[in-house]
């Protein structure tokens, strides 16, 4: 079934493209077109400018607690319109529903978490000398663009989007064009709760073109961006010639930690989730097992054996666990990771090839794959694979661990397995990583910072950092006292700046 025409979501509406240009969304479990979209281009980024430009008073204006009640309304609105989305996330990026939906049944928290901040945030009075009152705002910034990725479409949004609306900002977002159907029918679902028309807008589009278009408009006051280093890099290159905010979630290498006193089978299926949930599309994705030498060949059998058990399906059936890449594009990329590990001299333990059922034939299948013996300087150990493989590697100390996690240029999330608290601290302190997880992996929360260090991006999600990064803050000094103020005056009283 194919949806649509969809058109651009701008001021309250969907409407065509400038062009009259449309793009098809294609389903990974088989190549079929699910959508037609709207594509969106510099002219269409104009005009949802103007349309947020625009709205911008009236939802500046209203009072935190007025943007908290619609928020709370779109979180419910949101919840019950749950199952269509899940739906149409599993068509248009191949992820398997028992983990789209778990997924998704989380974004209202954001809505709901962040109406709670916009309610309560309060303005600050610092302590200032004499007779004066001295206090501080945080206003919001104008027009903000957001440009998603595919992997998370309504997640990764819904991240950006919960944080500037509660602190009064009015938006353009650039979806992936590879899944925007979802980021489009937010835009239903937040006019139904109330958010006014402009405030929130969508062009679908391309981004040599449309991102491009928002990335470098000057009267856009932040960028935020999730996506691949290299483009994050571009996107801060071409925003900071207009000296605009940029927030960035890149690239990642995530390691998992495991230690000798946690027991086999806990490590296993920790890295059986780490590395293969999403069919490891995730920059979180456990890409990297460091494992212990003292239980490195258990480990490696188990993981093999229980690798094999992993149902590849169809990602809309229950019982599947693994479903497509989310596209033909995504999958050759990973098979060219495939050929080099094994150039390089790493074993190929389990996988690295497309699953032989015909069932599979016309969708972008690729069977979970595990490389041992790998060293850590290797490119697959090194480089963003953004597909269903872990390297295994050996440690013999809590040093040589330590050193091998933070060995690449990323620093986004690590996770550390360890039934050992002081260890497990210990070794956290000294990770160069934005996120760590003991003893469990891939956990979010709408109150708890997300963001990286190094080459993983700039900037936080979630959180009070979140709303406060979506403002600027203003100070205001009052001089309470009605005597004559005069610099001038020839007395003996003492003049001074601060």
């Amino acid at each position: 079934m194919t949806l649509g025409p969809w058109g651009l979501f701008i001021d309250g509406t969907f409407r065509p493209a400038v062009s009259g240009r449309t793009f098809q969304i294609e389903n990974p479990k088989n190549g079929s077109t699910i959508a037609e979209v709207a594509e969106g281009a510099t002219e269409d980024i104009e005009i949802a400018i103007i349309a947020a430009e625009r709205a911008f008073p009236v939802w500046s204006a209203l009072t935190g607690a007025e943007r908290a009640d619609i928020m709370h309304c779109a979180a419910e609105v949101l919840r019950r319109r749950l199952p269509d989305l899940v739906s149409l996330e599993v068509d248009q990026i191949g992820r398997p529903r028992r983990e789209m939906a778990a997924q998704l049944a989380r974004l209202p928290e954001w809505f709901a978490y962040f109406g709670a901040v916009a309610r309560t945030h309060e303005d600050t009075v610092p302590p200032f000398a004499g007779n004066y009152l001295n206090y501080t705002r945080r206003v919001p910034l104008g027009v903000v663009g957001h440009v998603t990725p595919w992997n998370h479409p309504l997640l990764i949004l819904t991240k950006k989007v919960a944080p500037s609306l509660a602190s009064g900002n009015t938006m353009v977002v650039k979806p992936s064009e590879l899944a925007p159907v979802t980021p489009l029918l937010l835009g239903e679902i937040l006019k139904e709760a109330g958010v006014p028309d402009g405030v929130y807008n969508v062009v679908p589009g391309f981004g040599g073109t449309a991102g491009l278009a928002l990335s470098s408009h000057p009267r856009v006051r932040k960028i935020d961006l999730t996506g691949g280093t290299e483009t994050g890099k571009a996107v801060a290159s071409i925003a900071g010639r207009n000296l605009v905010k940029v927030a960035a979630e890149l690239g990642g290498k995530a390691a998992v930690i495991a230690f000798p006193d946690n027991d086999i089978d806990r490590t296993v299926a920790a890295t059986l989730f780490a590395s293969f949930i999403a069919a490891g599309q995730t920059c979180v994705q456990g890409a990297r097992l460091l494992v212990h030498r003292s239980i490195h060949d258990e480990v490696v059998a188990e993981l093999i054996r229980r690798t094999g058990e992993i149902r590849l399906g169809d990602p809309q059936l229950e019982a599947t666990q693994m479903g497509p890449l989310v596209s033909k594009k995504q999958r050759d990329l990973v098979e060219t990771y495939i050929r080099i590990g094994q150039e390089e001299g790493a074993t190929l333990a389990f996988g690295g090839s497309r699953p032989e059922e015909v069932a599979f034939a016309d969708g972008y299948y690729l069977l979970p794959t595990i490389f041992t013996d790998v060293k850590p300087d290797m490119r697959i150990a090194q480089e963003e694979i953004f597909g269903p493989v872990v390297c295994v590697m050996p440690f013999d100390t809590e040093e040589e661990a330590i050193a091998i996690a933070n060995g690449t240029e990323f620093g986004l999330a690590t996770s550390i397995w360890t039934r050992d608290v002081a260890r497990a601290h210990r070794v956290a302190h000294r990770l160069q990583s934005g996120i760590v997880w003991i003893n469990d992996h891939h956990r979010i929360d709408p109150a708890s910072p997300w963001g990286g260090f190094k080459m993983s991006g700039i900037g936080r999600e979630n959180g009070l950092v979140a709303y406060e990064e979506y403002t600027q803050i203003q100070n205001i000094i009052v001089n309470l006292s009605d005597a004559v103020f005069d610099w001038y005056a020839d007395d003996d009283q003492p003049k001074r700046y601060s």
